[in-house]
């Protein structure tokens, strides 16, 4: 009987003396409790060094996962001929005894030889140390730990928090600055905020124009000018109501313009290396939601991996606590969803279907943040195929409230069941058949009209007996 016994050096077996011991728990630890007990229990019959980190950590891989490397099977089919085997892996030894035909047991006595084996593994082995074995143990810990998480610089969403927070501060910057040079330059040329009103066109034509008596001597289509509004500039600038400043106000002036454009083209800058990132990181999440606002998802819970902890219902209403609460504290309805509000396909429903495709939207997006959490494709199927799917219900909510507007399918549905039999080309169903004229009806209507006719008069003839009765009455007198 042989010991399968692996270490962080390499793949080891063992030679098993006294087989009836295995029997026994007390005397197999009373064994174990010295080198020269263990020496006699069992001998090293083979030794397998690994060659490389890389070697021991497939390896390692190989057996947490319960599979047979390729070296592990030149191992044993080289050293093993007919005999039983021991090993610590039910599963393994499945696949042992499967591919390479040998005999593997795994009880309690197996469990408690591997225990003593450890205990003594360096005296049992030889060339070893304590010194040699712990670093091995730690540094294929280590890579084994990396493995297993699929670490990966592209995958660290730290970047993604810090990109998507300096990306929010330079629109509040961007803004206040852009805001500023409109109101400073507006005492010089203040006809120029009504003419331009996108703030890079504004910045980038102040830094152009300077003076606006100047203004017929510059050419603005490198300012992303239309020759239209190049020329209305023109024009107003003859015409201006502005104060004049002076040459040291128009250079500061210049510079914090100059301040805007820099900002605006970091700031694309910026957005396109979150957008890379987010692909890298988060591509299931990106198709649904987009960049901006699966970035914000991302840094509002703090990392990938937190916010795949959280439920569908979590994520359809992150961002938004503070309406929760609130809701919660005065018996409110609660909020119907936070920042998935921003996505695009929440954008596109009407306002009476928000609520219930951000539910289905944010089922969706908890699924795709767990694949890129946890899951080994890099792909985004997952993500385009629940777009697809959200898409789907959106149209499906559009079309059954068209339908109920305008009653097409009431009506379909009347009209198949009045003409149930119609089809058929028979005359029964609700449709009955035509009846035959009966001449008989005519003359009892005829003797009812009669009959109506005399009740009426004889109700006419007693009103007016009625009336003479009581004029008598009253002529007599009391």
């Amino acid at each position: 009987m042989l010991l399968l016994f692996e270490t962080p050096a390499g793949y080891s077996l063992f030679k098993v003396k006294e087989e009836g011991k295995l029997e026994d728990a007390e005397a197999l630890e009373k064994a174990f409790s010295t080198v020269d007990g263990a020496k006699k229990v069992v001998s090293l019959r083979a030794f397998s060094k690994f060659d490389s980190t890389a070697e021991g950590l497939a390896a390692a891989a190989a057996l947490v996962d319960s599979k047979m490397g390729k070296d592990l099977k030149k191992f044993l089919k080289k050293h093993v001929d007919g005999e039983t085997l021991i090993v610590a892996d039910a599963k393994l030894g499945g696949i042992i005894k499967e591919k390479l035909g040998i005999a593997c047991i795994l009880n309690s006595g197996a469990m408690e030889l591997m225990r003593g084996v450890r205990l003594q593994l360096k005296d049992l082995i030889g060339g070893f140390t304590d010194a040699d074995i712990a670093p091995m143990a730690l540094g294929l810990s280590h890579s084994l730990s990396r493995y297993k998480l699929k670490f990966s610089p592209d995958k660290v969403d730290t970047m993604v928090v810090q990109a998507i927070g300096l990306l929010d501060e330079l629109d509040k910057e961007l803004n206040t600055y852009a805001m500023r040079v409109r109101e400073w330059y507006g005492w010089h040329f203040p006809e120029l905020t009504k003419i331009i009103q996108d703030n890079m066109q504004y910045a980038k034509a102040v830094i152009k124009l300077g003076d606006r008596a100047t203004a017929s001597q510059h050419d603005f289509s490198a300012a992303g000018l239309d020759e239209d509004i190049e020329q209305e500039l023109k024009d107003a600038a003859i015409v201006s109501m502005g104060t004049e400043v002076s040459v040291d106000d128009l250079e500061n002036i210049k510079q914090l313009a100059e301040q805007v454009v820099s900002l605006s083209e970091y700031r694309m800058q910026l957005y396109d290396y979150l957008k890379s990132r987010m692909h890298a990181i988060a591509p299931n999440l990106t198709v649904l939601v987009g960049e901006l606002v699966g970035a914000r998802l991302i840094s509002h819970a703090g990392s990938l991996i937190n916010l795949a902890k959280h439920p569908a219902s979590t994520v359809q209403i992150l961002g938004a606590e503070k309406a929760l609460f609130r809701a919660l504290k005065t018996k409110h309805e609660t909020p119907k969803y936070g920042l998935i509000y921003h996505a695009s396909l929440i954008g596109q429903a009407a306002p009476k279907f928000k609520g219930k495709i951000s539910r289905v939207l944010a089922a969706k997006c908890a699924l795709a943040i767990r694949v890129d959490a946890l899951g080994e494709s890099s792909g985004a199927s997952i993500g385009i195929a629940s777009r697809e799917k959200v898409e789907a219900r959106l149209r499906q909510l559009e079309g059954k409230a068209i339908g109920d507007a305008s009653k097409v399918g009431k009506e379909l549905q009347n009209t198949k069941t009045w003409d149930k039999c119609r089809s058929d080309g028979d005359s029964q169903g609700l449709l009955s058949a035509p009846k035959a004229y009966n001449p008989d009806l005519d003359a009892n209507d005829e003797k009812m009209k009669k009959r109506k006719k005399d009740a009426s008069s004889e109700r006419k003839a007693k009103k007016v007996k009625s009336k003479k009765e009581r004029g008598e009455n009253r002529e007599r007198g009391p």
